[in-house]
């Protein structure tokens, strides 16, 4: 048997791609060369044709899987929600002490919220309010993918000891406290106030759950919650 002969039968010749799967190749690179353009300009700067260029891929190819801008960002958005719920989803599970998962929840909820992606999808779904159909476009991605996180965030809180008849309210207030922020930037940035306040709403939590101890069961360990939010 020769060299050429040998190789084959201890290497076989790889699994060729069927058109499903180059098809989905395609669309997830114009994704991610869409998500790149979309965060260097913004809505406003984004072009198809540049996109195509950073993918690779040529315009009709692009157009095909997405026929207009519109359509190209709201996949982007969809896209980009879904990997910081799945991102969002792996840091809750990681974490196993009451500071820890606030701490984690209020970082995981700061990178979304104060996310060129998330003010972008903001303007979408206030365009999309005016147009005939309603524009439930964005509200539906956005409950697709926030909704389960936030469900791992309840649980991760309550497997931590927060009590379970306010860990649902905690997680809306403390996301809620976040995304008010992340608003505010549009007419005063001020990332130094923005950690402060953070760490305000720590002592806060703390101080609310110390309230809380002498009717739980199991006692809730309040001083490392406290001492960690100085």
């Amino acid at each position: 048997m020769n060299a050429t002969a040998q190789l084959s039968a201890i290497a076989p010749l790889p699994r060729r791609r069927t058109q499903a799967e180059r098809t989905e190749e395609t669309r997830r690179r114009i994704l991610d060369a869409g998500a790149q353009v979309l965060a260097a300009k913004g809505y406003a700067g984004l072009r198809t044709a540049e996109v195509a260029e950073v993918a690779g891929v040529s315009r009709g190819a692009q157009t095909h899987h997405f026929p207009s801008k519109d359509d190209l960002v709201l996949a982007i958005v969809e896209h980009l929600f879904s990997r910081a719920a799945d991102l969002g989803q792996q840091r809750a599970q990681r974490v196993k002490s009451m500071d820890a998962v606030l701490q984690a929840l209020l970082t995981d909820s700061h990178e979304f919220y104060f996310s060129e992606l998330f003010l972008i999808a903001v303007d979408l779904a206030i365009q999309g309010r005016s147009q005939p159909s309603g524009g439930a476009a964005v509200p539906k991605i956005a409950a697709r993918s926030r909704v389960p996180v936030e469900a791992s965030w309840q649980s991760a809180m309550t497997e931590a000891g927060f009590p379970a008849d306010e860990a649902e309210d905690l997680l809306w207030l403390t996301t809620s406290v976040v995304r008010g922020l992340a608003v505010r930037r549009l007419w005063q940035d001020d990332p130094q106030r923005v950690s402060r306040l953070f760490k305000l709403w720590r002592r806060m939590v703390a101080t609310h759950l110390h309230s809380r101890q002498p009717t739980t069961a199991p006692a809730i360990p309040i001083n490392q919650l406290q001492r960690s939010s100085k």
